[in-house]
Parts: structure tokens; C-alpha cells; sequence
């Protein structure tokens, strides 16, 4: 489309927005103008207004024609991706499942292995057994709390002019609402327009780190950075019932929460998120290994029986006891 074409698409656009009767009255007031104020109909000989209109009608059909088709296909594209991302999801988090309930099951030590960890043991054990270090006392211990009380206000006071976050740990601002998980953000742009907008009414620009929409030819609702990156080629938008404009950013760091969308809106206060329920999948490897075994340990314990270090210690006790069969452990006491 040329320049020359969307010169008058301001002005165009604020005609329909004027006319709530839709495409049909936008036309008749188009075409009173030109029968009252031109000598279209007449100017041309019989007949050839009617042919212009005709031609020109099938010219941009074909045109808008092509372009649906195309956007079709590109939604429908978006649409597919959004279900691969869903699935491969689904396929991770059933992998992550099977590796947890694989990994959980214990392994019987090998002798090197069994030697370090009662190594290991006995370290603890003389640790526990040191006396314990002074604590402070007096001013010390005075002077420690009244540093510690300063530091919570002074946290206080940052957190007093932020949001409290919605129920989608997110924002509702006066001209869009948003809300997040620690994988991405949601936000829905209401298009205040008396038509059923299409996706050719609006202008959408995401780059990794700005974000800029609204309805084509008026000042953007968003325009602003980003706090944190985002992942272009995995962020979609469709236009929801010709009125609201529903955009998916997906984050590049998944651990984050956003404090806002755009860095020029106002903040909510992260301290106050509601976190989803966390998946195992959503954790590095030695958080989730350390949690791994949490669970682990919390199952044997309901079930009345040992822990995993419990259960390596007996491991370690029982080796021992099968390489000196001379010795009478009869006596002793395993705790």
C-alpha cells in the first residue's frame, strides 16, 4: 500500500467513528456527498458511475479478499505454534515426572561411596558436638535489631507507592489489564471503538525489548521498554470480538517476576505475587534435586519408614557389620 493511500486514513477512520450505524450509513453519507456537491452520477454519461463503483468495488474485494486469506493463514499459524508450545510443554513436564519418580528409588552405595559418607557423618557429628559460638549480647545484640528494624522500614517505604497486584499477579490499569506467571505475560487492550475491529485496524510492534500497539492512525495505548526481555519469535496477538486487542509475551528468564510492562507504567509490588504452584520443570538442577529428595523424604516419613540419609546411614552400618563378622554388634544402639 502506498503512501498516498494512507494519507487520509485519519481522517477516514474518525468519519466512521462518527457514523454508529456502521458501513452502511458511512456509505450513504459518501454517497450523498457525491450526488449533492458533484456531477458524479451525471458528469460521466449513462451508466458510468455504476461501472466506476462496480470497478473499483471488485479491484480493493479482491485485495481485502487476499489479505483475510492471508491473515487467516497467519492466525492459524500462530494458533498451531501456540499448541506445539502447549504440547511440548505437556511433554517436558511428563519427561520431568518420569526422571523424578526413576531418580527416586535408592541405589545401593558402592564401598567408596559408603566411606565418604561416613566420613561425611562423623563430620556433623563433631560439628553438633563443638560448643557453640557466643551469640551477641547486651548492645551488641541491641544494636543489631535497631539495624535490621531500619532496614525492614526503608523496605517498607519503596514498596509503599507500588500496586497491590490483581488476582493474575499482574495490573488493572485504565487503559489495559495484565497479568503474568513466571513463563509469560497476558495483556488485554480494551480498542474503545464503535466497529468490530480487524486485525488491519490495529498496529502491533514487539521487538525484545519495546512494545508499541493501538488502533491504527490515533496515539498508541502502549508505548514503552520492557524491564526484561521478552522472546519475539514465541509472542502472538489476535483481536478478541472485534474489541479488545489480547497480546502473549513470552519472558526470556523464567524465574522472574515483572514489576510492569512497560518501565513508563505504574509498578506493583513483586513481595506481594501470589505464586503459581511451582513445577519441578521450572527449577535449576540443584534446586530441584534438593526438592527432589524433600519429597522424597516427606513420603517415607508418612509411610513410617527411613529417609534417604537414613536409609544410606543402615547402608553404611549394615557394609560394615558384613566386612567384621567377628565383632558383636549385639549391644549397640543404631540411631
Amino acid at each position: 500500500m502506498s503512501k498516498n493511500e494512507e494519507k487520509f486514513d485519519g481522517m477516514l477512520l474518525a468519519m466512521a467513528q462518527q457514523h454508529e450505524g456502521g458501513v452502511q450509513e458511512l456509505l450513504d453519507t459518501i454517497f450523498s456527498f457525491l450526488a449533492r456537491k458533484t456531477d458524479f452520477y451525471t458528469g460521466g454519461g449513462e451508466g458510468a458511475a455504476e461501472k466506476l463503483v462496480t470497478s473499483k468495488f471488485k479491484k480493493y474485494e479482491a485485495t481485502a479478499l487476499a489479505k483475510a486469506a492471508s491473515e487467516k493463514a497467519e492466525r492459524a499459524e500462530q494458533e498451531k505454534r501456540r499448541k506445539e508450545r502447549l504440547e511440548k510443554k505437556k511433554r517436558e513436564e511428563k519427561a520431568e515426572e518420569d526422571k523424578f519418580n526413576s531418580e527416586s528409588k535408592i541405589v545401593e552405595l558402592t564401598d567408596e561411596q559408603a566411606a565418604k559418607l561416613q566420613e561425611e557423618i562423623d563430620s556433623k557429628k563433631s560439628v553438633k558436638e563443638s560448643p557453640a559460638v557466643p551469640g551477641p549480647s547486651g548492645d551488641n545484640a541491641e544494636s543489631s535489631k535497631k539495624e535490621e528494624d531500619a532496614e525492614d522500614e526503608e523496605e517498607d517505604e519503596k514498596e509503599k507507592n507500588k500496586l497491590r497486584p490483581n488476582s493474575g499477579n499482574g495490573a488493572d490499569l485504565p487503559n489495559y489489564r495484565w497479568t503474568q506467571t513466571l513463563q509469560d505475560l497476558e495483556i488485554k487492550v480494551p480498542l474503545k471503538v464503535n466497529f468490530s475491529a480487524r486485525p488491519k485496524d490495529v498496529s502491533v510492534t514487539i521487538t525484545k525489548k519495546r512494545l508499541t500497539c493501538g488502533i491504527k492512525g490515533q496515539p498508541p495505548i502502549i508505548d514503552g521498554d520492557f524491564p526484561h526481555e521478552v522472546k519475539v519469535e514465541e509472542s502472538t496477538w489476535v483481536i478478541e470480538d472485534g474489541k479488545v486487542l489480547l497480546l502473549n509475551l513470552e519472558k526470556v528468564n523464567k524465574m522472574q517476576w515483572w514489576a510492569h510492562v512497560v518501565t513508563c507504567d505504574p509498578e506493583i509490588s513483586t513481595k506481594k505475587v501470589n505464586p503459581e504452584p511451582s513445577k519441578l520443570s521450572d527449577l535449576d538442577g540443584e534446586t530441584r534435586g534438593l526438592v527432589e529428595k524433600m519429597m522424597y523424604d516427606q513420603r517415607q516419613k508418612e509411610l513410617g519408614l527411613p529417609t534417604s540419609d537414613e536409609q544410606k546411614k543402615q547402608d553404611v552400618i549394615k557394609k560394615f557389620m558384613e566386612q567384621h563378622p567377628e565383632m558383636d554388634f549385639s549391644k549397640c544402639k543404631f540411631n
